[in-house]
């Protein structure tokens, strides 16, 4: 007996609530509203079962599942186009008009961990299953991007990185940007080494230091190990560009398991995304 999967609906998706342009269009999935079966599921009453919005090809889930999940979600943004990306926990940031052609051209996708574009109409797409989908844009709606923060790439400058690009393609100060810091394991979640630690340290001094070290508690546990906050680390690494409209972060992928699919807990899971794009129906506020 075949069993009959719910559309994917806006109620599936989360979506930033944030004081900009209707021209900006924004959603992080979850694990409801696809085709996808266990392991890759939806979380009912204590099990994982048909019906998860996975979107990872490489998760060993099926690939017709993957595909019509993908088209699932595009129809419900609406987008032309949507720029997906192998992502490989770097700091690459590519326009995502430039990761389309790629895609067109050699068949796979183009490998980075970040894209911006100013284009309508196309969806610039981060996948994510506890690493941190940052969303950026312009007040105005000229310009938007998308990064791939696990703590790698928050470490190694991706996120003030991408913000710098969307600033020069919107024409404004990398500070007047909002930003929005999407579901990602938590602070109570994410146990890390002491090398994590060094590396946000190193580089930064003063305030930042102190502010950076606050970030990271000693595990009440395992000895020598830490509890970091990777919402607090991009807003630093925001705010020290000036950035002060951030919003997001309080969503835990680890924890909230009935929500989404976290690689960390289970290992074998799906792959969520976090798509914005710039409306083409709409204008600008300053048009």
């Amino acid at each position: 007996m075949s069993i009959e999967m719910p559309e994917l609906g806006f109620a599936d998706v989360v979506q930033p609530a944030w004081n900009v342009s209707p021209r900006v269009r924004a959603l992080v999935t979850t694990r409801d509203g696809g085709v996808s079966a266990a392991p890759f599921g939806r979380w009912r009453d204590g099990a994982d079962q048909p019906g998860g919005l996975n979107l990872g090809m490489k998760t060993g889930d099926d690939p017709a599942a993957v595909a019509t999940n993908r088209a699932r979600l595009v129809a419900l943004a609406g987008v032309r186009e949507s720029a997906w990306l192998e992502q490989i926990h770097g700091a690459g940031i590519v326009r995502a008009e430039d990761a389309l052609a790629y895609a067109r051209e050699h068949g796979t996708p183009l490998r980075a961990d970040a894209s911006v574009t100013d284009r309508a109409g196309i969806a610039c797409v981060v996948m994510v299953a506890d690493c941190m989908p940052v969303l950026l844009c312009d007040e105005a709606g000229r310009a938007v991007g998308a990064a791939h923060a696990g703590w790698r790439g928050l470490a190694a400058g991706i996120v003030e990185q991408t913000a710098q690009r969307v600033a020069q393609l919107a024409g404004v100060e990398a500070g007047a940007l909002h930003a929005y810091l999407g579901p990602s394991i938590g602070p109570d979640a994410f146990e890390v080494g002491p090398d994590v630690r060094d590396a946000f340290l190193n580089g930064v001094d003063g305030e930042q230091r102190e502010a950076t070290a606050q970030a990271f508690v000693a595990h009440p546990v395992n000895a020598g190990k830490y509890l970091a906050d990777l919402p607090a680390l991009a807003r630093l690494r925001l705010q020290r560009l000036g950035v002060s409209h951030i919003s997001g972060g309080d969503l835990c992928t680890v924890t909230l398991r009935e929500r989404f699919y976290s690689y960390r807990r289970d290992r074998e899971t799906g792959r969520m995304a976090a798509l914005i794009w710039l409306d083409e129906q709409a204008q600008t506020l300053a048009d």
